[in-house]
């Protein structure tokens, strides 16, 4: 068995990338899987608190998936989360090439956005229920 070192884990380079042809947009694009931060950011980004319930929010999921995954060729993002509105209006055949290589490179799928979505489909989550660090630390 080979323990790895916490210096070896973050040593390895293990974000993929991936050149994508979007022939809508004649040229090519820079797809990369996102870290655990920012799949995290993303699954966050589907709910919406609406006064004590969190509700689902899929609204622009393409692009918000997307602007979390292309990148320039200096490897930071294209499209910031207050350019996720502008992304969302481009061509939905070009969104849907380029989020089917995020959603695969992310090993997210219909089954993974249904699990994030079924508790606000069923009913809103009470937010006031979920105990947040501050609640906690007043306990």
């Amino acid at each position: 068995m080979n323990m790895l070192t916490k210096a070896q884990i973050l040593e390895v380079n293990d974000i993929d990338i991936e050149i994508l042809s979007v022939p809508e947009w004649k040229g090519d694009v820079k797809v990369k899987m996102m870290s655990g931060s920012e799949r995290d950011l993303f699954e966050s980004s589907i709910f919406e608190q609406k006064g004590k319930d969190l509700q689902r929010n899929m609204s622009n999921l393409r692009a918000k998936l997307i602007s979390k995954c292309l990148i320039g060729e200096d490897g930071n993002r294209l499209f910031s989360d207050k350019e996720i509105d502008l992304l969302g209006r481009k061509s939905a055949k070009a969104l849907d090439r380029i989020y089917e290589v995020c959603v695969r490179l992310n090993g997210i799928g219909a089954k993974e956005i249904e699990e994030l979505t079924k508790n606000s489909e069923s009913e809103a989550i009470d937010v006031s229920s979920i105990t947040s660090p501050e609640n906690s630390e007043k306990q």
